[in-house]
């Protein structure tokens, strides 16, 4: 389940990853031209234009390869997991203690269906919690 905070931050991301990419196909177009207009002067004999028309293209096309291949190793690392949210369940009469994941309605203290244990009680939602992987522990040696 996405919550309203990752929803923006991903469309703010998208966004930036879609006008970077516009402007680095712009640069790539502009740099093919140029590659093309060095391949026309030169062959009305201007080496000097030529050259110097390849070198842009060239340049162009080399900075444009560097930042797509940037972006996704960027947007690659900026995958975010979801945190997993689970909700508490108890029975007031037996004192049953289950959980699950979170389902949109959840609140605390909302009555729930009937324990299965004991029938004529109904369970309550005692807590919503969301579950923290503990980091691995490394040692040194």
């Amino acid at each position: 389940m996405t919550t309203q905070n990752q929803t923006n931050t991903t469309t703010a991301a998208n966004k930036i990853s879609t006008y970077l990419m516009f402007i680095v196909l712009i640069v790539m177009g502009l740099a093919i031209v140029s590659i093309f207009s060095a391949v026309y002067a030169y062959t009305l004999g201007s080496v000097y234009e030529a050259g110097f028309m390849t070198i842009i293209g060239v340049f162009g096309l080399t900075l444009s390869a560097v930042v797509l291949y940037q972006n996704s190793k960027r947007s690659a690392a900026m995958k975010v997991e979801a945190p997993k949210v689970m909700t508490y369940i108890e029975c007031k009469s037996c004192g049953t203690k289950t959980s699950r994941e979170f389902q949109r309605g959840d609140f605390v203290f909302k009555e729930l269906d009937v324990c299965p244990k004991c029938p004529e009680q109904k369970q309550m939602i005692t807590g919503v919690y969301k579950e923290i992987k503990e980091k691995e522990k490394t040692y040194t040696i």
